[in-house]
């Protein structure tokens, strides 16, 4: 079995949204956080890790929105390492988010369960940004009753539809305050990025964020998952080119291409879902018929 931390997170006024909502890029801070208080309580905090001339960074992130979470309630994080570490040069870390206020056992999981998440790890020379094997007392640290023989198989990260011609590409910089400890771009500056991206998609297609307000509609993720490929570094200019997958009755999956302008070479790629609900009960509705339509140009075909 391997070893479990949790980590509660009280909510802030300043981690939520206009919906009144942990936004969505908050989660991946939880996650990390926890990872990186997880790993000190194993044994292997900040200082460990630079005696070693080691660190981890993230390469794929995965998270499920299953309920909001508002200010003032308290989200705890609990976390465990979800491979083998049989690969020795990465490692899945697990994460359930469960509020403290419906968190008791005799709530039903649905209720209580306000997100999942996994952020896979490689393990890297400091000064090199090589993989290098996990040690073994590092695996036993982590699991002290010893590793499963096998890891869980995989997804690969879902390969997006090609660009259609309308797609939507817009640039960003990279400033000093999106910087991480490493001097990348931290992790969770790319969610909200592709949101502020999506948001301007809408409004470029004829759907400003304030049509959907008036109609009473709000639209929330579901799911995102995020591949990163390179780092982006201080003043990079971002090319992002974001199109629809596809629309069903209440939701839509939408990539993200993040590019370094010099270059073109492709730093991330993300996938989301978008789900459209009501906004006074939060229950799905069905998305307008003209909506379809209007992102034509922004739908990919497969």
């Amino acid at each position: 079995m391997p070893r479990t931390f949790t980590r509660p997170f009280h909510i802030r006024y300043y981690e939520c949204d206009p919906y009144g909502h942990v936004n969505n890029a908050n989660y991946l801070r939880y996650a990390t956080q926890a990872a990186l208080e997880a790993s000190a309580d194993a044994g292997y905090d900040a200082a460990k890790y630079r005696e070693l001339g080691m660190v981890w960074l993230i390469r794929e992130a995965g998270i499920e929105y299953l309920r909001p979470a508002r200010f003032g309630e308290t989200l705890n994080v609990k976390t465990w390492v979800g491979d083998s570490l049989a690969e020795r040069v990465r490692s899945r870390r697990e994460y359930e988010m469960t509020l403290a206020s419906t968190g008791d056992p005799s709530t039903a999981l649905g209720t209580s369960l306000a997100a999942r998440a996994y952020t896979d790890w490689v393990y890297l020379d400091a000064q090199t940004l090589q993989p290098a094997r996990i040690p073994e007392e590092m695996i036993a640290a982590f699991f002290p009753e010893g590793a499963p023989a096998e890891a869980p198989k995989r997804e690969p990260f879902p390969e997006p539809p090609p660009p259609p011609p309308g797609a939507f590409t817009t640039q960003r910089r990279v400033a000093w305050h999106h910087l991480d400890t490493a001097g990348h771009m931290n992790s969770a500056w790319y969610l909200s990025l592709i949101e502020d991206v999506a948001i301007d998609a809408a409004a470029h297609a004829g759907w400003p964020l304030q049509s959907s307000t008036e109609a009473g509609i709000a639209i929330l993720a579901r799911e995102h998952r995020i591949e990163y490929l390179k780092p982006a570094l201080l003043s990079d200019e971002l090319l992002i080119t974001t199109y629809i997958g596809e629309f069903r009755r209440v939701s839509a999956t939408r990539y993200c291409l993040i590019r370094r302008a010099s270059d073109s070479e492709l730093l991330a790629r993300t996938r989301t879902l978008w789900v459209w609900v009501d906004a006074a009960t939060g229950k799905p509705r069905p998305i307008p018929t003209e909506v379809p339509h209007d992102f034509a140009g922004q739908l990919a075909h497969r």
